[in-house]
């Protein structure tokens, strides 16, 4: 019946209103993260003259400090600030922090600045995806995917954008770009709040369910434990892959003109957004929502497949002394993407659909800790890259992938186990 009064209520798109506004308002704020991510390995290496090296590790603390802060962000939102303050507080800090980044002498206060605001912004926005929904709804999870995906699109615009002002004009003004992003989505935000109220009361937590949360808190560890082995992989396509694509790939076009070597990042976001509608169908095609540590084993596979194909395109140019055009960059973000949609969306749904009644930000930061580590792992990872040569190390980055897949399988029983004595 709560289900069934839910989707009475006048939807978007086939979902609650508040989805939309949530789906725009991170739009915005991945515009900004990504403009700003896009430039940050060019900014190091050309405009502040850093090796390859310590730009890796630069850019791998800021990633991974970006998602240590919603560990302690997420606790604050639900306990102190409320989910909508700490949207509003952390989205004004993460802005003056891009705008920072216009002057080099500020460049790690800068970065601070963003993380900090990061924080509280990121676990706070989709810890409200939840509260849009009954407990029962079916749609719930899929929300979870369609926000995924609005996200990305900021993410695709945001190196056309970001990365054609800062390789064109001057890196101050890619930078400025990415905090006026900041600002339109806080602006959207305000307008739509009305929107992101609850459609039903939340339930008590029962005795029975009280009893399942270690396990529940066991099980997300041990998959956070494997995301951790996961983002090792993929956080190289923003740091190793964007360096490789710069200076070894050949990214001319017919008629003599060359592809900005930033605007290779929007392929990710782009294929995101293209995706996911199979995806969703997919999923409302299923009788029961899938395995989530089954999926995200097929997804870390893939991911691994498509640094092992990049390998041998890697060792075939250099053994050869051919040149590798950039359509190999489209075919291995292609496939990279797939195995992104199977994992982080999943883990994402499954944080908040095991989250306790009035934790949904912790449990998001909690999620978020898991990048964070990930992250942290993709920067010491990059510093191999100049020593082992692309060929080698896109192999080495693929059996991390390969590792957490496997990770993700020996937890398919435990995941099955408590799902079939869980009730939503």
């Amino acid at each position: 019946m709560a289900a069934t009064a839910a989707m009475r209520r006048p939807d978007w798109f086939g979902q609650p209103p508040g989805l939309t506004i949530l789906f725009l308002t991170q739009m915005w704020e991945e515009f900004s993260y990504y403009g700003m991510r896009t430039l940050l390995v060019f900014y190091l290496t050309i405009g502040l003259h850093f090796s390859a090296a310590q730009a890796s590790l630069v850019y791998g603390f800021y990633t991974a400090s970006a998602y240590f802060t919603p560990l302690f962000g997420g606790v604050i939102a639900d306990r102190v600030l409320g989910h909508r303050r700490a949207v509003m507080l952390g989205g004004a800090i993460m802005a003056l922090g891009h705008f920072l980044m216009a002057f080099p002498a500020l460049l790690y206060v800068a970065l601070g600045t963003i993380a900090l605001g990061n924080g509280l912004f990121v676990p706070a926005l989709p810890g409200q995806i939840g509260d849009l929904y009954a407990r029962d709804d079916p749609r719930r999870d899929a929300g979870y995917t369609v926000y995924y995906a609005g996200l990305n699109l900021g993410a695709v615009l945001a190196p056309f954008v970001c990365g054609f002002l800062g390789e064109t004009f001057g890196w101050h003004y890619g930078f400025g770009a990415a905090g006026i992003g900041m600002l339109a989505g806080l602006m959207i935000y305000t307008a739509g709040r009305h929107h992101l109220e609850r459609p039903v009361p939340a339930p008590r937590q029962t005795a029975p369910a009280a009893a399942r949360t270690p396990r529940q808190v066991a099980l997300l560890i041990a998959i956070l434990a494997a995301v951790i082995l996961f983002r090792g992989a993929y956080e190289q396509a923003g740091n190793s892959i964007a360096l490789w694509t710069g200076t070894a790939v050949d990214r001319h076009v017919a008629g003599g003109g060359e592809i900005p070597a930033t605007w290779f990042q929007s392929l990710d976001p782009l294929f995101v957004f293209l995706l996911t509608p199979l995806f969703v169908h997919q999923a409302r095609r299923a009788a029961r929502v899938p395995n989530a540590a089954r999926a995200m084993a097929k997804g870390a596979l893939l991911t691994a497949a498509a640094f092992f194909m990049l390998s041998l395109v890697a060792w075939a140019g250099a053994r050869f002394g051919v040149a590798i055009h950039w359509l190999w960059l489209v075919a291995f973000f292609a496939v990279y993407t797939c195995g992104e949609l199977l994992v982080l969306p999943t883990g994402l749904a499954l944080f908040g659909r095991l989250a306790p009644a009035g934790r949904t930000a912790s449990s998001m930061g909690f999620w978020f800790s898991g990048i964070f580590a990930g992250n942290l792992l993709a920067g010491f990872l990059g510093t191999i890259a100049p020593q082992i040569g692309a060929a080698r190390f896109f192999v080495l980055v693929a059996i991390v992938a390969g590792l957490a897949g496997l990770a993700f399988a020996l937890l398919i029983r435990p995941t099955a186990a408590l799902a079939a004595g869980q009730v939503e």
